[in-house]
């Protein structure tokens, strides 16, 4: 699959299958993207490769750091420190159609007037600051 920014400086191509696709509800997500939630596609690192400009990168809590366009300033992962996956942001995909949310995170933070991902299971955000 196949993605970038909206000035298109930075492209991906993301091989395989996602380990998996959630909502994120939590205060972080919502203001990394500057929405209501963020739709998170989580690949192994290493099926993801960058072409183009390299996205840049900033510390967004102590344990994670995000990537985004530094040209149009697209937000375009999440990355926990030590682990060997990341998130790539559902609205960078050329064609997200085939990526289908399973569950919910962050439900504690959720906007009750958000109708989104109903029905679908989840869980409290596990990392508190």
């Amino acid at each position: 699959m196949t993605g970038g920014c909206l000035c298109g400086s930075v492209r991906f191509e993301a091989a395989g299958t996602p380990r998996s696709v959630h909502y994120c509800h939590c205060g972080m997500c919502r203001r990394a993207t500057g929405g209501l939630f963020a739709v998170l596609v989580w690949w192994r690192e290493d099926a993801v490769q960058w072409t183009g400009t390299y996205p840049h990168t900033r510390r967004s809590s102590p344990i994670a750091e995000r990537g985004f366009c530094g040209e149009c300033g697209t937000p375009l992962f999440l990355r926990y420190d030590e682990q060997d996956r990341l998130a790539l942001t559902i609205g960078s995909f050329d064609d997200p159609t085939p990526l289908q949310p399973t569950h919910n995170y962050g439900t504690e933070s959720r906007i009750a007037w958000v109708d989104s991902g109903q029905g679908l299971p989840g869980e409290e955000t596990q990392e508190r600051f």
